[in-house]
């Protein structure tokens, strides 16, 4: 297709394929490196870490979705509890944000709505790299978490939940699909905030674009200037209408097949318990782990290599 006259007419199309050859050529080179590599081990320490390096590739090849190779936007919602669940969704933010760092993943957050005495609202958070949607993506849904209470004096049990959405980052790849009007768009301003409530920008650089026809909000606060958070922020709202157009599409066949499962804050994919006992469960996979701390440090190989695994 580059080969073919007229190619850069259309200069946006050419560099999308252009970027899809890339990446196709840097994924050749590397299996044949890899073949090249095996000719030359003389040692087992050779062999193992080849054997390493194989597996890790290998596991990339179940990434077989259509936007398993981009970036990923992972959005935190607490839920009903006040005060205990938002904090429970900052340990998430946290979590997911540790997870980046542990595989050298750039994140930044893009936009957060704090608590009233501790936590968060909700927050999002972008994190970048490739395939990172595509080990991310079944983390999606509710997350629930069982401990002492840190805010009642009596230490009480106490059950929160959070909700974790995670989309591709596929804004500017489906702009020409989806048509939104200017009327279509409530947009809001607001400066952007800090820990504690604070304004950390004395401008209202922050942008909140409500669509009107679907309901879908969407804020941003993280990048410097108002135009910078409006086109990030419009970017991420192509995205999730897309998304909504694709769940909407899903739910008609699954009423068409008679399978339809309500959504629910009971139908949690996992669940971490910190007391009476230390424990965190996949209630999809059955993966298990006793601690629950390092898992909330961000060690989530064990439990994103199940998910991706399971069909």
């Amino acid at each position: 297709m580059t080969q073919e006259e007229g190619f850069w007419k259309d200069s946006q199309k050419a560099a999308k394929i252009s970027k899809e050859l890339a990446e196709l050529r840097e994924e050749v080179d590397l299996w044949n490196g890899l073949e090249k590599d095996l000719t030359e081990i003389k040692d087992e320490s050779m062999l193992s870490a080849w054997e390493e390096e194989f597996k890790k590739e290998e596991f990339k090849a179940l990434f077989s979705g259509k936007y398993d190779k981009k970036n990923a936007i992972v959005s935190i919602y607490s839920g009903a509890g006040g005060t205990e669940a938002q904090d429970w969704a900052s340990m998430l933010l946290r979590m997911y944000s540790r997870y980046a760092e542990k595989h050298n993943l750039k994140y930044k957050l893009i936009d957060i709505s704090l608590g009233q005495e501790a936590g968060i609202k909700n927050a999002v958070l972008e994190i970048d790299g490739a395939y990172v949607y595509g080990y991310l993506k079944k983390e999606n849904g509710v997350h629930r978490l069982v401990r002492q209470s840190p805010f009642n004096s009596d230490n009480l049990r106490h059950t929160s939940f959070a909700l974790v959405e995670v989309l591709p980052e596929i804004g500017k790849d489906v702009e020409s699909e989806i048509e939104i009007k200017p009327d279509d768009l409530k947009i809001d301003t607001f400066r952007s905030s800090g820990p504690g409530g604070q304004n950390v920008n004395m401008r209202s650089t922050a942008i909140r674009i409500t669509h009107l026809p679907t309901k879908l909000v969407v804020a941003c606060q993280g990048e410097r200037s108002q135009a910078q958070n409006r086109e990030r922020a419009m970017s991420i709202l192509y995205t999730k209408i897309y998304q909504r157009r694709l769940q909407e599409a899903e739910k008609e066949k699954k009423e068409i097949r008679g399978d339809l499962l309500s959504a629910e804050w009971g139908s949690q994919i996992r669940s971490y318990v910190l007391h009476p006992y230390k424990m965190v469960k996949d209630h999809r996979t059955e993966v298990e782990s006793s601690s629950p701390e390092e898992i909330l440090d961000g060690d989530l190989d064990k439990f994103i290599e199940a998910e991706v695994k399971l069909k």
